[in-house]
């Protein structure tokens, strides 16, 4: 077991106890549901130590089917600034992983459904860590043309819930190099 990690303010409060198994109650369904379990279990994951594997759940929640009318959004919004907070907030004892490398090989090899969107989320993450970690190298291995800022926000743009582009934007102006603040 890591060390226990303080709250995300950005994602709700988890339940007492959560595993996988959390995930079962939804069955197929990928909305709206499924979209809170996922950042529930995200932030009981990164409450628990794990930040890579909160991160992951990050991920399952920006592929989730939501249109952008759903209350859950107003509440909390797709995870932007969580994923700040779980990048910028990682002890380095804990194991991150590279965050870089990982966004950069998830938006390349998403398939359907919904491939657009959820590859434009990946690569706004890739962005954010680029940001914030720039001194993480990419996979030298893996030959695919990464992505300019503007590329992604017209992605987003295009692909992305109401307003999601400038939410991105906004979390994005707002990142700070993890070296420029130590």
């Amino acid at each position: 077991m890591s060390a226990p990690l303080p709250p995300c303010p950005h994602l709700p409060a988890p339940r007492a106890h959560m595993d996988w198994r959390a995930f079962d109650a939804h069955g197929e369904e990928r909305g709206a549901g499924f979209y809170h379990t996922a950042l529930e279990y995200g932030h009981y994951l990164w409450q628990q130590g794990f930040s890579a594997r909160a991160i992951l759940c990050l991920d399952r929640a920006m592929g989730a089917d939501l249109q952008g009318d759903e209350p859950i959004l107003k509440l909390c919004p797709m995870p932007y600034a969580a994923m700040v907070w779980f990048l910028t907030h990682t002890p380095p004892a804990v194991f991150m992983g590279n965050p870089r490398v990982h966004f950069q090989h998830y938006a390349d090899r998403l398939r359907a459904p919904r491939r657009e969107v959820r590859r434009a989320r990946a690569w706004a993450c890739w962005a954010l860590t680029r940001r914030l970690h720039p001194s993480l190298p990419p996979d030298p291995k893996h030959l695919v043309q990464e992505p300019s800022e503007t590329e992604i926000a017209a992605a987003l743009a295009a692909h992305g819930l109401p307003g999601e582009n400038d939410l991105w934007r906004s979390v994005l102006e707002s990142c700070v190099s993890v070296r420029e603040a130590s």
